[in-house]
């Protein structure tokens, strides 16, 4: 037995043993004899440290949960153990305040982790006088009625419209900021009475009804990011402006339509807690909050501009209080921050960019910024050349998008890089485009080495990819670092190979982590051209990856074409028997796999949209014609399947499957339905060839609603209310079906169902309106 590692009872043993122990000849016989006891000694002590942790909520392990509850009497929950560990936690605090909004809010925030505002619709009723008793003042100032806020910037912002809504006096129309706040969470005006009876997700303007508002969709921030297009347009000076350079500028990378989101402002340690206030909900942002010096806009909680040193890198990504973020060029625009206490730098617009600045009015002035967050463009005015080259050349954005949740690729928490694979230790190659350290180097380098190789990549930027043929001796991850989504522009399709003349590993394996896979300029054309063409390995890993499917959203109402992701041939296999696809929470195109390959789904979204033709795009499907009694299933046959909570739009054709969780929206067809079993699922009912089943459903007798089947909508993928409640709630472990499933929102709204009978005033009806 090998003696050296640490022991740790030898070390607890008095010195003068331990000398002793070295004198012996041979030495340490006192060591070796402990070290035969280490390890019972080890679980012994492990154990007990266990059982300390299990004495307190914050570190007990998830089943230790519902017993600490029952010594609070708490009532017992299920769901994910990070809420139910904070619902207990809070046990005490929120029956202190029971019967209170700032208790309804937190509680609501603590199950299920969302953006929550709740209004007691009483008093936002219409305010009428009585005639013999006029007061004029109790309805505020006219028009508004809303006292003006004066704080200085440094101080935090009071919600003024939260707890004074107008009740008194006239709308206009001259302030839009505040006309934009109509019909939302933070809506100041008085409406009348709704007798109608409560309906999910309809606010009822009545006596006893209080609206919870709920932002349920995730926030993302892509950090220090490249914008997909920069342009500079040249136009005439005016009388009023001398500039007479504008920079336009596409936020999103590939220079798609993105709606922007702020992020939650929540601060846990105020007393009394708000969870989500005006200005700083984990939304889309409004066009007319954006708007400087206008009444009762606030862009500042939206947009910050700061210079950074264009010949460095910059600041790595911080904790930040706004949805976007102008990194401009220091070079050209030193010490320009904004907001700025003393000087005015810069001046922010909300607008809408349609037609660039073409249809503003007024004109874009001199460094005037505008923003329109609908579609994620802005428009720059600068006055000189140089100034409007550098935005070109050096900006960058910090922007924020949302989502239903991890499934794609999405700058969140990660593990770090994995110091060992497969028994071998890896060798790290770190890829910075902000340092000048390319992608393609780093390609190179993990062809060439001896080790497995696990190339890291610590930005949000761009990269332009030439080097698609890897012809690999050892196991390869490519991945993103922790809060990064980097974009890789292929030139050509990616190809996983042995290196010839080396020796093979026997698990050779590439994955594939936390990355945006698109299609470059010089990128094949066709539809048919795949992002992936090859995979001779043992496994192809795709973790929290986006392989571009297209179907995008335009500006004209009308979609991009639907690309395929990938195809695999028999002979894409080489030597390697039955290789293994393994994709989890990923978005992707559609899929042209053989029945030579082993295909694991779980988590994602397989996307093949609606083709040209009256016939749809298969999402899943085989490359060859394999031979099949005349009479059965036609042609193209996939690999056999396991799957695990998936969505798949468009058809699917596979050799034989079995899973639980899946929604397909259009016909699946299995050649071996003898085999497998599939659970808990949603099919078409549209001449599926199944196998069997248990606890499923199909159409027409299960109506299936998505909230928008638009890649690139923020709500992608997301079940809609209106579904049939076995699709939302019928699915494995008794949640939802589909690719979501994981979020279990079937298991939070039944919490709060619960929580709100303990919590709610007597009296008092709580009406849950989603925003997003």
């Amino acid at each position: 037995m090998s003696t050296n590692g640490r022991v740790r009872l030898y070390e607890r043993l008095p010195e003068i043993y331990r000398i002793r122990d070295d004198e012996l000849d041979p030495p340490h016989q006192l060591r070796q004899y402990v070290a035969l006891v280490e390890e019972a000694y080890g679980a012994i002590r492990e154990n007990i440290e266990s059982l300390y942790h299990d004495l307190f909520i914050e570190t007990c392990d998830e089943w230790v949960i519902p017993y600490i509850g029952d010594l609070l009497g708490t009532s017992h929950l299920s769901g994910l153990a990070e809420t139910l560990r904070a619902d207990v936690a809070n046990t005490v605090e929120l029956r202190r305040r029971k019967g209170t909004l700032g208790a309804i809010e937190l509680l609501t925030h603590l199950l299920t982790r969302w953006g929550v505002h709740c209004v007691e619709l009483r008093k936002n009723l219409v305010w009428n006088q009585h005639l013999n008793h006029q007061r004029p003042d109790k309805g505020g100032d006219p028009p508004y009625g809303l006292p003006p806020d004066t704080a200085p910037a440094d101080v935090p912002r009071e919600p003024t419209v939260r707890h004074r809504p107008i009740r008194g006096g006239t709308m206009t129309l001259r302030q839009p900021s505040t006309l934009s706040l109509l019909n939302t969470p933070f809506d100041p005006f008085a409406h009348i009475v709704d007798t109608r009876p409560a309906a999910f997700g309809n606010v009822r303007y009545n006596l006893p009804n209080l609206a919870i508002f709920l932002w349920r969709l995730k926030a993302y921030q892509a950090w220090a990011s490249k914008p997909g297009a920069t342009t500079v347009q040249r136009i005439a000076a005016t009388s009023t402006s001398p500039a007479t350079f504008v920079v336009r500028v596409e936020v999103h990378p590939l220079a798609e339509p993105v709606t922007l989101f702020n992020i939650s402002g929540f601060k846990p340690e105020r007393q009394p807690p708000v969870v989500t206030e005006i200005d700083e909900q984990p939304g889309p942002m409004a066009a007319a909050r954006l708007t400087e010096h206008s009444t009762d806009a606030h862009p500042e909680a939206y947009v910050v501009i700061e210079p950074y040193d264009e010949t460095n890198p910059p600041p790595a990504a911080q904790e930040t209080k706004v949805g976007l973020h102008l990194h401009v060029p220091n070079s050209q625009f030193a010490e320009e921050h904004w907001p700025h206490k003393t000087e005015e730098y810069w001046s922010i617009r909300g607008a809408n960019l349609c037609a660039w600045e073409a249809g503003l009015q007024p004109e874009l002035e001199e460094q005037e910024v505008a923003i329109d967050p609908a579609i994620g463009r802005i428009a720059i005015r600068v006055d000189t050349r140089a100034k409007a080259n550098a935005l070109r050349d050096h900006l960058l954005l910090t922007y924020t998008y949302g989502a239903v949740g991890p499934v794609g690729a999405h700058p969140q928490l990660r593990d770090e890089a994995p110091k060992t694979l497969n028994g071998k230790a890896t060798k790290v190659i770190v890829v910075n485009a902000h340092k000048n350290q390319t992608l393609n180097a780093a390609l190179t380098a993990a062809m060439v080495s001896s080790t497995p190789s696990v190339i890291e990549i610590q930005d949000s930027m761009t990269h332009e990819v030439r080097v698609t043929d890897l012809k690999l001796s050892q196991s390869l991850i490519i991945r993103a670092a922790s809060e990064k989504r980097p974009i890789i522009k292929l030139a050509e399709p990616l190809r996983f190979r042995p290196k010839p003349g080396a020796v093979r590993d026997e698990n050779l394996m590439v994955r594939l982590e936390g990355l945006f896979i698109t299609r470059g300029k010089d990128f094949g054309s066709t539809a048919d051209t795949p992002l992936i063409k090859k995979a001779a390995l043992r496994s192809l890993e795709i973790i929290e990856c986006t392989l571009d499917p297209g179907g995008a959203a335009k500006l004209d109402g009308t979609r991009s074409k639907i690309r395929r992701s990938m195809t695999l041939s028999t002979v894409s296999a080489g030597k390697f028997t039955s290789p293994e696809i393994i994709i989890q929470r990923t978005i992707s195109g559609p899929l042209r796999i053989d029945d030579s390959y082993e295909l694991d789904l779980s988590d994602s979204i397989i996307d093949a949209g609606i083709g040209d033709g009256a016939e749809a795009t298969f999402a899943i499907a085989g490359t060859r014609t394999p031979t099949v009694v005349p009479g059965a299933m036609p042609n193209h046959v996939g690999p056999p399947t396991r799957v695990n909570s998936i969505t798949v739009f468009g058809p699917m054709r596979v050799k034989d499957i079995d899973g639980s969780g899946g929604i397909w929206t259009q016909r699946l067809e299995v050649l071996d339905d003898q085999r497998g079993c599939l659970k808990y699922s949603y099919f078409s009912g549209d001449a599926d060839r199944l196998p069997q089943q248990h606890a499923c459903v199909s159409a027409p007798d299960a109506e299936l609603r998505f909230t928008s089947e638009t890649f690139g909508h923020p709500a992608y993928g997301q079940l809609a209310h209106t579904s049939d409640f076995r699709i939302r709630e019928r699915g494995p472990n008794d949640d939802a079906m589909g690719a979501f499933g994981s979020l279990q929102e079937a298991h939070k709204w039944r919490n709060l169902q619960i929580r709100y009978r303990e919590f709610m005033p007597v009296g008092v009806r709580p009406l849950l309106v989603p925003v997003t």
